[in-house]
């Protein structure tokens, strides 16, 4: 079993490497010989709250279509990314929707946090019958398409890469997570799996459930989910007020505000956002809201 540091170290060298490099005043450049900012993954303004609850973040976005027949692994899907090559390469992250769902049923994520700064590949299940480690698989074999053979795979830094999911397919995030502890985060949405145990995951995780889930209800799902993952990997909780188990279907605020909040600050290490994690949200959408914390 992995060691509750190993999702971290990268984050501890870059730094390091970072303040060696702005004592001896050199600038430094990412693969496209862009300045970057001052954390080596920041990417975009300072964040506010403001920006994280417009529909759309600072970056321009395009998007592209992955055919079934063009892939292995998972059904396709949709492929989205910012247009901007200033910047360095970018973090990524494979969504999976849930139970006999299609990806159209949340795709309103993809722009929303590839205009943040990530490539986001929106993916269509084998069936829409999958179990969630089934498409745990298919999530990691989406992340390996858009890292190798995608149109945009020089756009994006393989070591930054997270998974997120609805329902079974946020059940498929945590197995992806538990099989590949190299990510730097995952996101599942209302999560649904029989595994009730992840003790295993090493994966910065924050879950989203609704309060009013009968699908999967957060007392047998989200809370034992969380509960059971170490505190050493970083975990956060958050619970929407009243919501049903198709709150990620329609335009959520709260869920991407946290969401991509999350992924800044692990997928980019980008600790501009530790102030949307601690204390995090409140207000009368937020039932509940539990974290670990993280250091910045």
């Amino acid at each position: 079993m992995s060691s509750p540091t190993t999702t971290r170290p990268r984050s501890v060298a870059a730094r390091l490497a970072l303040a060696a490099t702005l004592v001896a005043g050199v600038v430094l450049t990412g693969p496209t010989g862009a300045a970057q900012a001052a954390g080596p993954y920041e990417r975009g303004p300072a964040p506010t709250t403001s920006i994280l609850e417009a529909s759309r973040g600072p970056f321009a976005t395009a998007s592209q279509s992955v055919s079934s027949l063009s892939v292995t692994g998972f059904g396709g899907g949709v492929i989205y990314y910012p247009t901007s090559t200033s910047e360095g390469t970018f973090g990524a992250v494979a969504i999976s929707p849930g139970y006999t769902a299609a990806w159209s049923s949340i795709s309103w994520l993809g722009p929303r946090i590839a205009s943040h700064g990530f490539v986001v590949i929106g993916i269509e299940t084998n069936s829409r019958l999958d179990q969630p480690d089934s498409r745990g698989r298919q999530l990691l074999a989406a992340l390996d398409y858009l890292t190798q053979r995608s149109s945009v795979r020089t756009r994006i830094d393989s070591s930054r890469l997270a998974v997120a999911g609805h329902s079974m397919g946020g059940g498929g995030s945590l197995e992806a997570a538990s099989s590949r502890p190299s990510l730097q985060a995952a996101v599942p949405l209302a999560p649904w799996n029989t595994d009730k145990t992840w003790s295993e995951l090493r994966v910065p995780t924050l879950i989203i459930g609704g309060e009013s889930d009968s699908v999967a209800p957060v007392s047998s799902h989200s809370v034992p989910f969380y509960n059971s993952i170490p505190a050493s990997a970083e975990k956060a909780y958050l619970e929407l007020n009243g919501a049903s188990h198709f709150f990620p279907q329609t335009t959520n605020t709260p869920t991407a505000r946290q969401m991509v909040a999350w992924l800044k600050r692990f997928v980019d290490d980008d600790t501009r956002y530790e102030q949307f994690l601690c204390p995090g949200p409140s207000g009368s959408q937020i039932e509940e809201y539990r974290n670990t914390c993280p250091s910045a």
